[in-house]
């Protein structure tokens, strides 16, 4: 904080004293365009000031220039909710009381709603705490495809399809950026596991590289305008994705014209000259704690700082790349540290948490409701029992960079006790034992889990609770420690941990009112599926954790989420598992981890549609209280050209006693192309919320995007003439009304 005032008072003094002399120069002319601004400030900088301003000072910081007046860059972890303050070159914490936060849903509880306007209210929400906290840019939101269940850093991410991510992304960026903070979207590209993330070398082919991994990406940057983008650990064409000529200059720059600034990876740089080259802007968190590397600062030691001022002052390299990447960095400070425009942002406020609520609500999927057991019926007192310790356990804390210090978090159990209170006696018992772990990065939930009883005590207890109880509702999943749902360590299994499915089937033989809510950012294996009538799909929901699932399984709101992945029912019906080399093959005399992704663009629903794999649950599946039913397909025209679009209309009534909203999923089939291509891809989606009887007509419009493939061989989208079927549908294995058409 000490640092942020004396370049305040610097930023004032260098105004006023330039004011004085000759007024004030173009960079500091807020009324003057961002590109005069940012080209007088370059003119003025010295070469090391320009090094200077490539490369941290700090673990979230980089430098200004004091004697220009231009303040320090501070970013801040994550896509959920904005890190606690830690030590200049620590991971630990730095003490401060008033760095609590609000925490949001996990991203992947975001892409559940399939709802933009929820996207646009988390990222104008999460942007106004960065700002409040002076933050400059957020390092999120992540939008790397689903490709394994197995990946631990699923639930930071947006689901496995390109259409819907890049859907919600863009409202997201929208969001941040409107409060004068960068949104910095990742991890650009290929981040698709966390096993061997430094060391695996990402081999899809260029056509599914275009369709499935990239698309989300050149949203947030052709339509979403992202300030920033950061590179991913992992290789790509023999090269470290964080110094990338075919990704980074070629596509990301090229391509898209992407202005903005690439930020690298925590230690994602790993040499000078193909940072130098291949399109690496401002280097951070480099294998040093900034003190204890033999120097005074260590950051002078990156290798885009003194090795890269060494090469330029022998000559070894010029100065046309480093006037780039200055540029860049420039251009995201006036956009963001020196813009005049930006609000005062806001933290922990009452908006907030409605907000963090009514995304988590929106968010929460209902799987399965045999018999209706679910909403509640507290029509007369109740004996609720709760089982599980995902009831209790504080989930803000862990997983990795986005573990959050929360001003709060409202348990399950604490959530229901509130919501039936006077209305249901409710009574808990643990039901197992997972990680009693409570702590990272010297936060600390302060709870003690720690239960020495033997499994079978434990179900023992449950199950003689849940002989006398009305409901059961078991709280379990994943969680965010090592090998769950957790950075750095991907999954060793599919099926749940802790030896839960005993759990879950000994509650089914003893209650018929058994609801199972699952807590996790993945898809997990469920042998007992057929034996429980109600299953919830919860995520990670933050803050109102217990509040937002409080609301749905009482009814208070009727659950309209949609999932945002497959959840296959063997961990052999995923394609990178079936025919795609994960985790790698390990070269026999490098560290480097070859991944053919021989399942190309059949991903998710891609592949079980097409091999005819019969899912779990499938992709954009969802139940709801009431019921939808959907009128016949029409479209416009019965043919279209090139040139042209085409639009699809379908009446969707609701027919239940209920008000609810419904996903409108659109997806369009190729049946005769001459390329290999998946039985259907999603190509639009509406939520639309009817009240009991009410009809809506929802309406698509395609154009000659929807049905292309790239062809990479001609380097382009391609749209073969033939015929199309469109279909609408209430997820990707229940098509409602189909329509064909033609394209000239």
């Amino acid at each position: 904080m000490r640092k942020f005032f004396i370049a305040v008072i610097a930023f004032s003094l260098s105004v006023a004293a330039l004011a004085q002399a000759s007024g004030i120069p173009a960079y500091l002319d807020c009324t003057k365009p961002i590109e005069d601004r940012v080209e007088d400030a370059l003119s003025r900088l010295t070469l090391e000031e320009k090094v200077g301003l490539i490369h941290a000072q700090s673990k979230f910081s980089s430098r200004g220039v004091p004697r220009l007046g231009i303040p320090e860059l501070w970013t801040t972890d994550g896509p959920h909710g904005i890190r606690s303050e830690v030590m200049w070159d620590e991971w630990h914490q730095a003490g401060w009381t008033n760095d609590s936060c609000v925490a949001f849903p996990a991203l992947t509880c975001l892409a559940a709603t399939w709802n933009p306007d929820m996207a646009a209210l988390y990222g104008k929400s999460i942007g106004e705490e960065a700002r409040y906290r002076n933050k400059n840019v957020l390092l999120g939101p992540g939008v790397n495809m689903y490709r394994t269940p197995l990946n631990g850093r699923n639930f930071e991410y947006m689901g496995e399809d390109p259409y819907l991510a890049s859907q919600m992304v863009v409202p997201y960026i929208r969001g941040v950026q409107s409060n004068g903070v960068a949104a910095c979207v990742k991890h650009y590209a290929l981040n698709n596991q966390e096993l061997h993330r430094h060391t695996t070398n990402a081999m899809p082919d260029d056509r599914t590289l275009y369709e499935i991994y990239l698309p989300a990406f050149k949203a947030a940057v052709v339509d979403g305008g992202t300030w920033s983008i950061m590179g991913s650990y992992n290789l790509y064409k023999n090269q470290h994705v964080c110094h990338n000529q075919y990704l980074l200059n070629d596509i990301l720059k090229g391509e898209w014209g992407f202005d903005g600034a690439v930020v690298s990876d925590w230690g994602g740089t790993h040499d000078t000259a193909q940072a130098i080259a291949n399109g690496l802007d401002l280097e951070f968190g480099t294998w040093t704690d900034g003190r204890t590397m033999g120097k005074t600062n260590a950051y002078d030691s990156y290798f885009m700082a003194d090795p890269y001022l060494e090469l330029i002052r022998s000559g070894k390299v010029g100065t046309e790349e480093l006037d780039d990447k200055v540029r860049r960095v420039l251009r995201l400070m006036f956009r963001t540290s020196m813009s005049p425009d930006r609000p005062y942002g806001s933290m922990c406020s009452p908006d907030h948490y409605a907000a963090a609520r009514e995304i988590g609500v929106e968010g929460i999927v209902l799987l399965r409701n045999e018999g209706g057991v679910l909403p509640l019926d507290l029509t007369a007192p109740r004996k609720v029992l709760v089982v599980g310790e995902n009831a209790i356990k504080m989930m803000t804390v862990g997983g990795g960079s986005s573990s959050l210090k929360a001003q709060h978090e409202i348990s399950p159990l604490d959530g229901l006790r509130e919501a039936l209170d006077g209305k249901a006696e409710v009574s808990y018992a643990r039901g197992y034992v997972g990680d009693v772990n409570t702590g990272q990065d010297g936060v600390a939930t302060g709870q003690n889990l720690a239960d020495g009883r033997p499994a079978d005590v434990l179900i023992a207890e449950a199950v003689e609770l849940a002989k006398d109880a009305d409901y059961v509702i078991f709280v379990g999943g994943l969680n965010k420690s090592w090998h769950q749902d957790c950075e750095d360590s991907d999954r060793e299994q599919y099926g749940l941990p802790y030896g839960q499915d005993a759990v879950i089937e000994a509650l089914a033989g003893v209650n018929k009112n058994l609801v199972v809510v699952n807590v996790s950012g993945n898809a997990v294996a469920m042998p007992w599926v057929v034996k429980v009538p109600a299953i919830v799909q919860a995520w990670y929901l933050g803050s109102e954790t217990g509040n937002a699932l409080a609301d749905v399984l009482t009814g208070r709101v009727n659950p309209s989420g949609k999932l945002p992945f497959t959840f296959p029912v063997r961990l052999e019906d995923v394609g990178a598992h079936a025919v795609g080399e994960y985790p790698g093959v390990k070269r026999p005399d490098e560290d480097v981890w070859d991944e053919k992704y021989n399942e190309g663009v059949l991903t998710g629903y891609r592949w079980h549609d097409t091999k005819k794999i019969s899912p779990l649950f499938a992709f954009g599946h969802g139940l709801s209280y009431t019921d939808f039913a959907y009128g016949k397909l029409t479209a416009d025209k019965k043919s279209m050209t090139e040139s042209e679009t085409i639009t699809f209309e379908i009446p969707v009534t609701n027919t239940g006693k209920v008000a609810g909203a419904e996903v409108v999923q659109l997806y369009i089939s190729d049946p005769k192309c001459s390329f290999l291509r998946p039985a259907k891809e999603l190509k639009g989606f509406e939520k639309v919320y009817l009240e009991p009887g009410q009809t809506k007509t929802v309406t698509f419009t395609v154009g000659r995007d929807a049905l292309s493939y790239f062809d990479a061989d001609r380097h382009e989208w391609v749209a073969e003439p033939g015929k199309f079927t469109a279909h609408a549908a209430s997820a990707s294995d229940d098509i409602r009304s189909s329509v064909d058409f033609t394209l000239k």
